[in-house]
């Protein structure tokens, strides 16, 4: 034992479920972390025997497991959460949210963001991606709160209340890009907001930037039947057909929703190896629809799991997500074996990373990875007994039942206590901010 190799880091607990390549589970089992990379995932004994923690954080009721990824989400519309609900998307947006919008600032969305940030930090996320306003804002919230995301500055072609005429917004987003780039936690992706709310020519502008600047292009995408429609009698394709035409279905691409699909719309996808971020909560509770998540995945199309925001889900557990995901493409096509346990683990784990272009990085606990993963307690009621671990990942856990966080090698949450940040401070703040909120005005109305 005196021969053992120091790591910064041990993590031990009674389960480890790995999301490897081979589904790896160790019981009990154990990870080793130096700085903000693991080292070695294994059984507990074996890494035990080869590796001293400087730090030792053991869980003999615990299970461990990569931190989960969140593909899309608005975190700063936490402030917004239940103002106006019950609500098709159309009349949501023009309505009610793009009214309030007009109203922000630069403060509210940095607390908004640190609100969301600690809502997802204390149910298990560890990664986000965020699309909105004032993005220079959500950015320094995730510097200053170690977590890890991809934001951008959702473009349009009416003026911003963040950075005015769209010029300025393709500006701000290179600024954002090149301010960010060495960041360890956080990078920047181009986010036209979707094809109903840009022209063809700003679509094709946010093309070229990302692919000249080498990052993600997110859009929201088919999202409603009547954005198909439109889109059908303007262009004269589907939203993907559109995309397509305008040369830009590619590997860079993340889909937002992508629920009303044609078979030719799910073929254009596969083969442009477009990803998707899957938001079933909020696309149920818009009356959206249900996206074909079943047969994307049997095309090859990589799937990540999104909350969106609070103001249409109406929080952000992606252990919720996960169990609604399932039980949706079970119902839409009346088979109990459509998105089994482990696959819909796999959407806000791998799966996520992937479609964020973090594959090989975090998603899953291996060597070399970062180390981001959290711990359940397994110590409760609904989760005793414990026969097969993705079972009860997918169908039983719930955010409230992650005890401690890891992000880059670093503990933000540990036995369910925020250590990252002072969460007293970031609530007060927001409930001051919701009290500005109200005072709007008529914007929780036509505007």
């Amino acid at each position: 034992m005196a021969d053992r190799e120091s790591v910064s880091l041990l993590v031990t607990g009674a389960w480890v479920v790995t999301q490897g390549e081979g589904r790896e589970v160790y019981a009990p089992g154990a990870v080793a972390v130096a700085g903000e990379r693991i080292v070695t995932v294994g059984p507990q004994a074996e890494v035990e025997a080869r590796y001293r923690g400087a730090e030792v954080l053991a869980y003999p009721s615990g299970l461990v497991m990569p931190g989960l990824i969140n593909a899309h989400t608005h975190a700063a519309m936490s402030l917004f959460r239940g103002l106006a609900d019950d609500l098709p998307l159309e009349e949501w947006l023009q309505k009610y949210l793009f009214p309030a919008e007009r109203h922000l600032n630069r403060d509210m969305v940095y607390w908004g963001t640190r609100l969301g940030v600690a809502e997802m930090l204390l149910s298990g996320t560890t990664t986000f991606a965020d699309m909105y306003l004032f993005a220079g804002a959500v950015a320094q919230a995730v510097a200053d709160t170690g977590v890890r995301a991809v934001v951008g500055e959702v473009l349009y072609d009416f003026p911003s209340p963040s950075y005015g005429p769209v010029e300025a917004g393709l500006r701000l987003t290179e600024e954002l890009i090149e301010q960010w780039r060495d960041h360890p936690r956080l990078s920047v992706a181009v986010k036209p907001h979707a094809i109903y709310t840009c022209s063809p020519e700003l679509l094709v502008r946010c093309g070229d930037l990302a692919a000249r600047r080498g990052v993600r292009l997110v859009i929201h995408l088919a999202e409603t039947h009547t954005e198909v429609a439109d889109c059908l009698a303007k262009h004269g394709a589907t939203p993907v057909g559109h995309l397509h035409h305008l040369g830009l279905l590619c590997d860079r691409l993340l889909a937002d929703h992508a629920v009303v699909l044609t078979e030719a719309d799910m073929d254009l996808l596969a083969e442009g190896g477009v990803g998707v971020a899957h938001c079933p909560e909020s696309n149920m509770k818009l009356a959206s629809g249900m996206a074909p998540v079943t047969e994307l995945l049997a095309r090859g199309v990589p799937v990540g799991l999104g909350t969106d925001s609070c103001a249409s889900n109406n929080n952000l557990d992606l252990f919720q997500e996960m169990d609604t995901a399932a039980k949706l493409q079970k119902v839409r096509r009346l088979d109990p074996e459509s998105l089994p346990a482990p696959q819909a683990l796999d959407l806000a784990t791998r799966h996520g990373a992937r479609v964020l272009g973090l594959e090989g990085r975090v998603g899953a606990l291996a060597p070399g990875y970062l180390a981001d993963l959290i711990v359940l307690d397994l110590n409760r009621p609904h989760l005793t007994p414990l026969y097969d671990p993705f079972s009860h990942l997918v169908y039983a856990a719930s955010g409230a039942d992650v005890q401690t966080v890891v992000v880059h090698g670093r503990i933000l949450v540990r036995d369910r206590q925020l250590l990252a940040f002072d969460l007293d401070e970031t609530l007060a703040k927001a409930r001051e901010l919701a009290r500005v909120i109200k005072n709007f005005g008529g914007c929780w109305g036509p505007p």
